[in-house]
């Protein structure tokens, strides 16, 4: 499963330099995500890369994956090494957090920004185990965020219809297959 990040929260299209995507392959007992993405240059989190509560606070690339009730899973990934994984049952309700998975990322950034502000890009590869997942997954969507604090950019392969970006509304992710 692909699913392209072209698109604001809103719905409007993106330009293409700031176009993310994510590839999902099932594999026996591995879920293996990959995700590519433009870097726009947020600093890093302060802490060693690994899992990090909050990391959506940060640039990140973020997949959500429900079954048919309000069970799902989200799996944030960083260009700088850090990742986040919680299962939750029940909207905005997680009952495990800091989920461990394999995580390699590789960022290839400049110093200078491109015309449409971008710094590089980077992908990213993580093994989420089967085991972490919904009962039965039939829905997703991605998302991307960059941006200082006040002026963050939150970008949609869905968009999420509303007042302000909220990625916690199963209704709007789309029909799917692992």
């Amino acid at each position: 499963m692909k699913l392209a990040i072209e698109r604001t929260w809103q719905g409007d299209a993106l330009p293409k330099a700031h176009c993310a995507e994510l590839e999902v392959v099932r594999s026996g007992e591995l879920l293996l995500v990959t995700a590519t993405s433009p870097f726009f240059g947020d600093a890093p989190p302060l802490t060693a890369a690994g899992a990090l509560d909050g990391l959506a606070q940060f640039e990140v690339v973020e997949l959500f994956l429900s079954g048919p009730g309000e069970d799902y899973l989200e799996i944030e990934l960083g260009p700088h090494g850090h990742h986040f994984v919680l299962e939750l049952r029940g909207i905005r309700a997680p009952v495990r957090t800091c989920l461990p998975i394999e995580y390699a990322v590789q960022l290839e950034r400049s110093d200078v920004p491109d015309a449409e502000g971008v710094l590089g890009r980077w992908s990213a590869q993580a093994r989420v185990p089967v085991a972490y997942l919904p009962a039965q997954v039939t829905r997703a969507n991605a998302y991307a965020i960059h941006g200082p604090a006040g002026a963050r950019c939150h970008h949609a392969h869905a968009p999420v219809p509303g007042a302000r970006p909220d990625f916690h509304r199963p209704e709007y992710f789309v029909p799917c297959q692992l």
